[in-house]
């Protein structure tokens, strides 16, 4: 049977056993929350006989230096492990703001140790001690002197747990800075452009949306944010202010109870409209169905979905 060595610890595993799994269930606590290669939490290093069923995950400098997704990773033979430590590979950051968008939006505002290079659309893996969580970037580099998040805490999770004991001054790291799928391209600036959002995958799309914007997007920009409830459009003043600036920018605010009767009533004005989803995984195929049932060619939507922990 295969040996894992993590520091002193050695211990054996079923040939072909998750990697991610042997690690927790002999009490090497990796982080984790998607569980699909997407979230990146659960970074390590490894050395020896594995099967990597993602490897296109990671960059290739970051494979040449041995780093997996653990998830994704079958164990065929011995293996040296050594887990991502926030403290040593983590980039330091310091609160500088939390405040509460709506009782269930928290806007964490933070200032890394130095600068950082991002665009509109990307997220990162936020480490509070042990715990680690990946939240899509809201902020937009060139305008805000920080990273911005909105953070859900409708439900109980380890991080969002956590972010509510957040005050200014307070020390956290940065994991990973991933691409994801959202971004505005200079080359769509005459097009249509939608965003759809359901929850806090409003936090992406606001930035892309003032990148747009401050490319001088062209375009008819439509803005649609589904929420639980009216409460629950936490950016509804802010978007309103863009708009009301913007001729070109109209949004709209859903809520639950009518989101069928919406999503029934969207047709496309241009078959060069351009789609940008962002938001719980049931929204996000529910955007896409119609979407795509509306004529929306498959290559002119992007979307990330918002995973839940397992």
């Amino acid at each position: 049977m295969p040996e894992l060595h993590v520091g002193e610890r050695h211990w054996s595993v079923a040939a072909g056993s998750n990697l991610l799994d042997a690690l927790n269930q002999a009490g090497v606590a990796v982080p984790y929350s998607c569980r699909a290669g997407s979230c990146h939490a659960c970074l390590v290093r490894c050395q020896g006989d594995l099967q990597d069923n993602q490897p296109d995950a990671l960059s290739l400098a970051q494979r040449q230096d041995g780093w997996r997704l653990a998830c994704q990773c079958q164990v065929m033979g011995d293996l040296q492990i050594e887990a991502f430590d926030p403290l040593r590979d983590g980039l330091p950051a310091t609160v500088q703001s939390i405040d509460w968008l709506t009782p269930n939006v928290l806007r964490l505002r933070l200032q890394p140790e130095r600068g950082l290079r991002y665009r509109a659309g990307q997220h990162l893996v936020l480490w509070a001690g042990s715990i680690a969580r990946p939240y899509s970037l809201a902020s937009l580099p060139q305008d805000d002197p920080f990273l911005e998040f909105h953070i859900d805490c409708r439900l109980p999770g380890e991080f969002s747990d956590a972010a509510r004991q957040f005050k200014p001054g307070d020390s956290l790291r940065l994991g990973e800075l991933r691409g994801g799928a959202l971004q505005y391209d200079p080359d769509w600036q005459s097009r249509p452009l939608w965003l759809l959002a359901s929850g806090t995958g409003l936090g992406p799309l606001w930035g892309v949306l003032r990148e747009a914007l401050r490319q001088d997007h062209q375009g008819a920009i439509r803005v649609i944010h589904l929420a639980h409830d009216a409460d629950g459009h936490y950016l509804a003043e802010p978007l309103a202010q863009l708009a009301a600036a913007h001729p070109n920018v109209t949004v709209e605010l859903w809520t639950a109870a009518g989101s069928t009767d919406a999503l029934a009533q969207l047709r496309l004005v241009s078959r060069q409209t351009l789609a940008l989803l962002c938001g719980h995984p049931a929204s996000v195929e529910a955007f896409s169905k119609r979407l795509f049932l509306a004529g929306l060619p498959r290559n002119q939507l992007l979307a990330d979905v918002f995973l839940p922990r397992g």
